[in-house]
């Protein structure tokens, strides 16, 4: 039997950080991490397997940060958790002791069970595994025709990754709009439009019926009769967590299979923590359980259970998921935090608005200069910012995390509209129109020009 201070079982964005920050934190603890496969991809650099990189090879994390920090590794399975004991069992039949186990097991795609076809060759859900990966990547050069089924990030992505290599792509979605869990209308409509604009056939408000073929996927039938070509057919339907492992152990999970958490990511066995997509995400506005799987709201809950495994030193630090994305599509990145204007509305908050289009650079004639577009959503009687929505060149990357903060500390729309910048002609929009301040002076300006009626000099 081996024995460890800290096991972590899980590998990725989440195990990782947990591992190296309790070290950071706790110093001379023995630190040992469980995973079920050799190498770990980056989860948000999947797509780019297939288009940008061509090579599983390149979108590897590195194990040089377990063995920098003294964290032993196992490549196994855990396939029993004994709470009891403080023992976990693997595969292989080896048993590791703990003192403290954070489980970091991840989420697992969406199998679509319910649509006949599901199961048939070059049907390809979208697996963290770099063999399955690589074969797939071998399998698309032969083919030209590709429908992907679900217009999330992992959807659009896939889609814009196989329409560089001069596929013929076609994308389902259900929903009335590709990625409308991020973006308002005037958002997804940009975005669609720069699919379509780039070749990719976009059907949304559409149900996939069956998946057709005998041994292999050769058409994809839609619910109106429709039949598209397909060789290949990728699954991006979303995630569900990867919770059995504690479930089984009798760990308390939610409605939605996900492992109940408080703020300091404990479960509710004491010496247990949970991280990731495996663990609830609570909407920070509203304390809601909200689907939101991130690698970035996996490591910053990391750095919380990380902290705090073996004594409470941040204090109340997870207040909810802020929900913070950000997407490149042929060259144009759009990101988005907080709630939209249309969830804010469903949950009953009086709002006020500021929207605002500049260019990046000043003058925006200067090469390779983008429009930006910023939409930033307040609450309209304390002026608190609920939500942003950007598209734009490369900037918009950080200035999303700029207003993610701004969510979490909840600044006002006055304190956004005379916050300091650094700006250059090269590299970023004008001192004079600064996106994010720009935008909230605009909803300033038409929240008070009640006022201007009765203002007399």
């Amino acid at each position: 039997m081996q024995k460890t201070d800290l096991l972590v079982i899980g590998g990725s964005a989440g195990g990782l950080l947990s591992a190296t920050t309790a070290r950071k934190v706790y110093g001379n603890v023995k630190i040992t991490l469980i995973r079920d496969t050799e190498k770990v991809m980056v989860p948000c650099g999947i797509p780019y397997i297939f288009g940008t990189l061509k090579d599983t090879s390149k979108n590897v994390i590195p194990d040089r940060m377990l063995m920098n920090n003294d964290i032993e590794l196992i490549i196994d399975k855990v396939v029993k958790i004994d709470r009891e004991n403080k023992i976990v069992e693997t595969k292989n039949n080896d048993v590791v002791q703990y003192k403290k186990l954070i489980i970091a097991t991840g989420s697992l795609p969406i199998t679509p069970t319910f649509i006949p076809g599901y199961d048939l060759e070059n049907v390809y859900a979208v697996l963290k595994d770099e063999s399955y990966l690589k074969n797939i990547l071998e399998k698309v050069q032969n083919f030209n025709n590709i429908v992907v089924i679900g217009g999330g990030f992992i959807g659009v992505e896939f889609a814009e990754q196989m329409k560089s290599l001069n596929k013929n792509v076609t994308l389902v979605e259900l929903a009335d709009a590709c990625l409308w869990q991020a973006f308002d209308k005037t958002f997804t409509d940009e975005i669609e439009g720069t699919l379509k604009k780039n070749g990719i056939e976009i059907k949304t408000k559409t149900k996939v019926k069956k998946i057709l073929g005998d041994d292999k996927v050769q058409e994809v039938e839609l619910n109106n009769g429709e039949k598209i070509k397909a060789d290949v057919v990728i699954l991006g339907m979303g995630v569900k967590p990867n919770a059995q492992l504690a479930k089984d152990a009798g760990i308390q999970l939610n409605e939605k299979g996900s492992i109940i958490i408080d703020q300091y990511m404990r479960t509710s066995d004491p010496n247990i923590f949970a991280v990731g997509d495996c663990a609830d995400k609570k909407c920070f506005f509203t304390g809601k359980n909200v689907p939101v799987l991130l690698a970035s709201t996996a490591a910053t809950e990391a750095k919380i259970a990380g902290c705090n495994v073996f004594q409470l030193r941040l204090i109340r630090q997870n207040k909810g998921t802020i929900s913070a994305f950000s997407t490149k599509l042929f060259g144009r990145t759009y990101a988005a935090a907080g709630m939209t204007e249309a969830k804010a509305k469903e949950e009953g908050f009086s709002l006020m608005i500021g929207e605002f289009s500049t260019f990046d650079k000043h003058p925006g004639s200067l090469p390779n200069a983008q429009k930006i577009n910023i939409k930033l959503i307040f609450s309209k009687c304390s002026g608190v910012i609920l939500g942003a929505q950007i598209s734009g060149g490369d900037t918009v990357g950080e200035m999303i995390n700029v207003l993610s903060l701004a969510i979490q500390k909840e600044i006002t729309a006055s304190e956004l509209n005379t916050f300091q910048v650094a700006t250059h002609p090269l590299v970023s929009a004008s001192p004079i129109a600064y996106p994010i301040n720009a935008a909230s002076m605009e909803a300033i300006t038409k929240n008070c020009k009640h006022l201007n009626k009765d203002f007399q000099i």
